[in-house]
C-alpha cells in the first residue's frame, strides 16, 4: 500500500462516471443524511481537511461484484447501489474507505437528494420534492462565526425555493459550477444575474463560486492511499479495520467463497448455506434473512468456537471444519428457533432484528430441544420466557453498535445449569453495562406511545397489549378508525377539518384483529362496525380487550379525543407490564 499523487474533485466525479471508480460487494450503503453533506462542502469551500481515502486497484473485475455509485438519493426507496455488469476486465478502483463522502460529492454536484418535507404526510406525493445542493451567493461571510458553525450557507433546495428570491436569499445550484469553465465565466454570470445589484454584491457572490470552482477544479484534495495487491482476504482485513464498530458489512458474498473452499468434499458451503436461506425464509408469511444471518449464526451456533465476531480472521480452516461438523444441528436449531417465532405471530414485517434471534438457538441446540417447543404443554413456561426476549431485546434494540453484547448472552445460555430459557440471569447481566438494559425505564415507556403503523417494534408491541391471543391464527394489525377514510373529500362531507386530524398511524389508532376479521371490517367507520358486529355486551367485553375508551362518541369529529384518552389506556398498562415486573 502506498500513498498516491492528490487528484481533484472533478477528477474524481470523471473516473465515476466513467464507472472507473466502483464500490465493492463488501461496502455498506449509502446512510449519510442531507446535513452531512451541506456541512461537507462548507469544510471544502473553507480548506478544511475532508481526511483520507483508502483504494484497491482490482485487475481482474470479473472475479468480484461490484455496484455504482448512488446519484440520486430518495427516502423513499431502499436505495440500494445498481450492480454493475462489466463488459471487458479493464482494471477498476475500488473504493474500500471514502465511499460515503464521495457519494455525498457525486450527489451535491450531480444528483439530488429527495426527503419528506416536515408536517406532511407519507402517502402526500408533495411531502417528496426532489432537491439539489445549493449555495446562498447573497448570504454575507462573517469572520467571527462560532466553532462548528457553518461559514457558508449550504442547502438543499427544491426547483420552488431556487425561484424564490429576496433580498437575503439567491440559491445557486452547486452542479451548475460545472457549467463554467473559468474565472471569466463566472465573473460574466455574477454580472448577469446581478445587474441590478451594487458592484459589492456582484464581487462577493463572484468571489464564492471562484472559491467553490477552484475547490472542484483544481486543488488535488482527494488523498489516497492505494492497495494494489490483490489478495482477497488481506482486502477484507483492511477494511475491516479502517470501517467502524457497529456498521453492518455486507460482504458474506466474499466469506462465503471462502467458505466454500475450505469446507470438505462432502459438503457444498455455498449450496449449503443458499439452500437454508431459503427454507428460512420461506417459514410462515416469510422471513428476510440473508446469508450474513447465517454465516453469524454458524459461529454463534458452534460451541467450540470461542472468537465469534464476523471478520475474516474467524473464518480460518479450523472454525470451518467445526462448522461444517455442527452443520446439520446449527441448520436444525435455526428452523425450530423460526418456526418458534412464526408462532409468536413474528414475519419478515415485524421481527424487527434478527441477532435475538441467535441465543433462542443457541439455547434450543445446547439442550437438545425438538419441535415440541413450539405448541407442547410443557414448554409453556420457556415460551413466555423466550417470546419476553424478543419483544424486549428488539424494543430495546440492545445489540445495536455492540458486539461484545451478543457474546456475554452466548456465554450466559452457555453456562446455563436451569432447563429454562435463562432470562433472569440475562437480564441481571446485562443490568450492568450501560446502555445494555432489556428493562425499561418510565421514560421509555412513555416514548412507546409514538409507535406507529410504519415502526419496526410496533408489533412486539401490540404483543405486549395483547398477550392472550393465539398468535399461530394469522392477526393484523388494523387502523381503529380506517386509514382510508383520512382524506379531506370525505371528511368535509363529514364536518370535519382534515388539517386538525392527528395522524391515523399512531399506536393509539391500531389494534390486532384476526385476519379474516380485519378483512371484514375492510374501512367501515369504526362507529358503524361496532352496531353492525357487537352486542351491547359485546361491546364492554371489546372495549375491555382493546383498551377502547367508553365515554366517547365514535365519530371522526372526536377521533382526537379518542386517540388520547386511549394513549392513556395503553399507557397505564404497558407500565404495568414494562414497570411493575421489573
Amino acid at each position: 500500500m502506498s500513498f498516491q499523487t492528490p487528484i481533484t474533485i472533478k477528477g474524481t466525479l470523471d473516473k465515476i462516471q466513467e464507472n472507473k471508480y466502483l464500490i465493492p460487494a463488501i461496502q455498506r450503503e449509502f446512510v449519510w443524511k442531507s446535513m452531512q453533506i451541506e456541512k461537507l462542502f462548507d469544510s471544502l469551500i473553507n480548506d478544511y481537511p475532508i481526511g483520507s481515502f483508502l483504494f484497491w486497484e482490482v485487475k481482474e473485475p470479473k472475479n468480484y461484484k461490484f455496484y455504482e455509485f448512488i446519484k440520486k438519493y430518495d427516502q423513499r426507496e431502499t436505495n440500494h447501489n445498481h450492480e454493475i455488469s462489466l463488459t471487458d476486465n479493464r482494471e477498476v478502483i475500488a473504493i474500500l474507505d471514502g465511499q460515503q463522502r464521495l457519494t455525498a460529492l457525486y450527489i451535491g454536484l450531480l444528483g439530488t437528494y429527495t426527503e419528506k418535507l416536515p408536517y406532511y404526510r407519507w402517502d402526500n406525493p408533495k411531502a417528496f420534492p426532489d432537491k439539489y445542493l445549493c449555495l446562498n451567493l447573497l448570504e454575507k461571510n462573517d469572520d467571527e462565526i462560532e466553532e462548528d458553525t457553518s461559514k457558508y450557507e449550504f442547502k438543499f433546495c427544491s426547483k420552488k425555493e431556487i425561484e424564490k428570491r429576496d433580498n437575503k436569499n439567491f440559491w445557486f445550484k452547486v452542479g451548475d459550477i460545472l457549467k463554467l469553465g473559468s474565472i471569466y465565466d463566472i465573473t460574466r454570470k455574477c454580472i448577469e444575474i446581478f445587474k441590478e445589484y451594487p458592484d459589492e454584491i456582484i464581487k462577493n457572490a463572484s468571489d464564492k463560486l471562484s472559491k467553490l470552482h477552484n475547490v472542484i477544479y483544481n486543488k488535488p484534495i482527494i488523498n489516497y492511499y492505494l492497495e494494489e495487491e490483490n489478495n482477497l482476504d488481506k482486502v477484507l482485513n483492511i477494511f475491516l479495520r479502517v470501517n467502524s464498530m457497529g456498521t453492518k458489512l455486507n460482504y458474506s458474498d466474499l466469506l462465503l467463497s471462502i467458505a466454500t473452499a475450505q469446507w470438505g468434499e462432502k459438503r457444498d458451503a455455498r449450496e449449503e448455506i443458499n439452500n437454508l436461506v431459503d427454507e428460512l425464509n420461506r417459514i410462515g408469511d416469510g422471513f428476510d434473512l440473508d446469508k450474513d444471518f447465517v454465516l453469524k449464526a454458524a459461529l454463534y451456533l458452534t460451541k467450540k468456537i470461542k472468537n465469534i465476531r464476523f471478520k475474516v480472521d474467524n473464518f480460518k480452516k479450523e472454525n470451518m471444519d467445526l462448522i461444517e461438523e455442527n452443520w446439520d444441528n446449527i441448520a436444525n436449531s435455526l428452523d425450530i428457533t423460526l418456526k418458534l417465532l412464526k408462532s409468536f405471530g413474528y414475519n419478515k414485517d415485524n421481527l424487527s432484528a434478527y441477532t435475538p434471534v441467535l441465543p433462542v438457538a443457541l439455547y434450543i441446540l445446547e439442550n437438545n430441544i425438538d419441535y415440541k417447543i413450539i405448541n407442547h404443554s410443557s414448554f409453556n413456561e420457556d415460551r413466555e420466557l423466550i417470546k419476553e426476549w424478543i419483544i424486549k431485546s428488539t424494543l430495546k434494540r440492545i445489540f445495536t453498535g455492540s458486539e461484545n453484547t451478543a457474546k456475554i448472552v452466548r456465554d450466559i445460555v452457555l453456562e446455563n445449569g436451569e432447563n429454562l430459557f435463562p432470562l433472569k440471569k440475562i437480564k441481571e447481566k446485562l443490568k450492568m453495562i450501560p446502555g445494555r438494559t432489556i428493562n425499561f425505564s418510565e421514560e421509555e415507556v412513555e416514548s412507546l406511545l409514538d409507535y406507529g403503523y410504519y415502526n419496526e417494534g410496533t408489533f412486539s408491541i401490540l404483543q405486549l397489549l395483547y398477550p392472550n391471543l393465539d398468535y399461530r391464527n394469522k392477526f393484523h394489525i388494523d387502523h381503529i378508525y380506517p386509514k382510508s377514510k383520512f382524506n379531506q373529500k370525505y371528511l368535509k362531507k363529514q364536518n370535519v377539518d382534515f388539517s386538525q386530524l392527528y395522524d391515523s398511524n399512531y399506536l393509539a389508532n391500531l389494534q390486532l384483529l384476526e385476519g379474516n376479521q380485519n378483512i371484514e371490517k375492510s374501512n367501515k367507520e369504526f362507529k358503524d362496525w361496532l352496531e353492525e358486529n357487537f352486542s351491547k355486551e359485546e361491546k364492554k367485553e371489546y372495549f375491555k380487550k382493546n383498551y377502547i375508551p367508553t365515554n366517547i362518541d365514535f365519530t371522526f369529529e372526536n377521533y382526537n379525543e379518542f386517540l388520547l384518552a386511549r394513549d392513556q389506556l395503553l399507557l397505564k398498562q404497558l407500565k404495568k407490564i414494562l414497570l411493575e415486573k421489573e
